[in-house]
């Protein structure tokens, strides 16, 4: 009896493997880690047949440490990281490593679009303004400076649907996905042609668009040999890592929020009606007829992988001696601090910034410093100053109408209760804790299990398979405490953003 499903998550610093039950419980999981490649200024790149290689090799070891056979896996899913721009030849062959999310050099190439085609006629078919990060102007950027990749594309492919691709062979661009080219349709979720042509990207670079939960095709024999899967087993279209983990934190009717904590931070509102705003981001949701109004960040969880890589010699040193990781110890720095970091306001933004200040130019800052400072202000000042941007978000959406209750937590950060109050505190809204480490593969395989039947639809998945394993209350004594730090926040980027374009 198939009773299993597979869910395969391809995050920015490594892919997360899964074997689920129906019951949405973690049977086996694993990492792979591959690199990030910052070639110079602007420029944030990965080769995705890095990720197929790791992706491969630990979905074998997965399966293996599950126990199970491999003909017991009923279906696959597959999210992953937004905005690649993955170009491929007629034999599949990847042609160039592709710029990520985080990647800026298009910026000049946004900048005269924007001038020549207008800014409202882009934005109003694809709800999205057009700035570098989007998939749009990367491939517009490989026609300008490397015209010899240019001319051997035969498609351009999303994270999730490359791997769909080295699965099954079948090429494919599921509907979440679709808000990275501005010639897509956000209203009726189709590609534009007349938009193609004005934007100068060839609609025969696009594949066809799925449902996300649509089968699209089975294992091939070569694919089944290398990851140690089943010949034919049904992989769906999968989608937008965001969106997954907010169908896996069980956010499937409008209103519903979820509050990111991975590499990146942000949130995503759950909507039954189109509604853009040209500082958020909006994208179709995995769900059919739901869309999600997103703010996306740079700084997320990484910013603790930046601090903790650099700054934590001490606490890795001490954690192996006492069995705790170092993270949870900077945790425990930062918590020994006052709320509000005694003055210390961090601006996370380590990679420029996304919404909703969409500002490639934007720099980190630490604020407040003097000699009675410590380790552990910097820490949380940290913790603090993505919170405020997740708050920025929020406020930015209650404005444009799209005001939320209780947001639903999902990503690694999730599992620091500290920073999970934080955010609470800062926000003033009450926020609920699933499984916060496998929500968005357990979005994945909910996906696979509706394509393939194993689920009735959506209701009775999320039923099924989501559990809150804690709540917190936002303390107003806190809040009330960082509403003096968010004035500080606000003020240092709208002081220091002409000093930033300058550098």
């Amino acid at each position: 009896m198939k009773k299993y499903l597979l869910g395969i998550d391809i995050g920015t610093s490594a892919c997360k493997i899964a074997v689920f039950n129906r019951e949405g419980e973690v049977i086996s999981s694993g990492n792979g880690e591959y690199p990030v490649y910052y070639k110079e200024p602007g420029y944030v790149e990965q080769n995705p047949d890095e990720w197929w290689e790791a992706i491969s090799q630990t979905i074998k070891a997965v399966i293996q440490k599950a126990g199970i056979e491999k003909e017991e896996i009923a279906g696959i899913g597959v999210d992953g990281q937004s905005w690649a721009a993955i170009a491929i030849d007629e034999g599949g062959k990847v042609l160039t490593n592709t710029p990520i999310w985080m990647d800026t050099r298009s910026d000049a190439i946004c900048n005269r679009l924007n001038k020549e085609l207008g800014e409202d006629p882009i934005f109003s078919l694809a709800g999205n303004s057009l700035k570098p990060a989007y998939t749009t102007a990367k491939i517009l950027w490989y026609k300008e400076n490397l015209p010899e990749v240019y001319g051997k594309i035969y498609k351009i492919l999303q994270s999730n649907s490359f791997i769909v691709y080295r699965l099954t062979g079948v090429l494919s661009q599921d509907k979440s996905q679709g808000y990275g080219l501005h010639c897509f349709d956000m209203h009726t979720g189709a590609w534009n042609e007349e938009m193609c042509n004005r934007l100068s990207i060839p609609i025969n670079f696009l594949p066809e668009i799925y449902d996300c939960h649509q089968v699209v095709g089975q294992v091939t024999k070569e694919a089944a040999k290398l990851c140690g899967l089943a010949e034919g087993t049904p992989v769906v279209a999968g989608g937008l890592d965001a969106a997954c983990g907010t169908l896996g934190a069980g956010v499937i009717h409008a209103g519903e929020t979820q509050e990111q904590g991975g590499q990146a931070g942000g949130m995503s509102i759950c909507l039954d009606e189109y509604s853009a705003d040209k500082s958020l981001i909006l994208s179709f949701h995995v769900v059919p007829g739901l869309w999600l109004l997103q703010g996306g960040t740079t700084g997320g969880g990484g910013v603790m992988r930046w601090l903790e890589r650099e700054f934590a010699d001490y606490e890795r040193e001490e954690g192996k001696r006492i069995g705790k990781s170092s993270l949870a110890l900077l945790d425990e720095a930062a918590g020994k601090v006052n709320p509000g970091s005694d003055g210390v306001v961090f601006l996370p933004y380590m990679a420029g910034e996304r919404s909703p200040i969409w500002d490639v130019k934007a720099k980190g800052v630490f604020y407040g410093l003097d000699f009675s400072k410590t380790k552990g202000h910097f820490i949380r000042a940290a913790l603090e100053g993505v919170a405020f941007s997740l708050r920025h978000n929020l406020d930015v959406a209650a404005e444009a109408g799209a005001a939320v209750g209780e947001l639903r937590a999902m990503g690694g950060a999730a599992n620091s209760k500290l920073w999970t109050q934080i955010k609470s505190d800062i926000t003033g809204k009450p926020i609920a804790v699933p499984s916060s480490d496998t929500a968005t593969t357990l979005g994945a395989v909910i996906l696979a299990g509706v394509g393939v039947g194993m689920y009735r639809d959506f209701e009775e998945a999320v039923e099924m398979t989501v559990k809150v394993r804690r709540y917190h209350q936002p303390n107003m004594d806190n809040h009330a405490v960082y509403e003096e730090n968010y004035k500080t926040y606000l003020e240092l980027y709208k002081n220091l953003k002409t000093t930033m374009k300058e550098r």
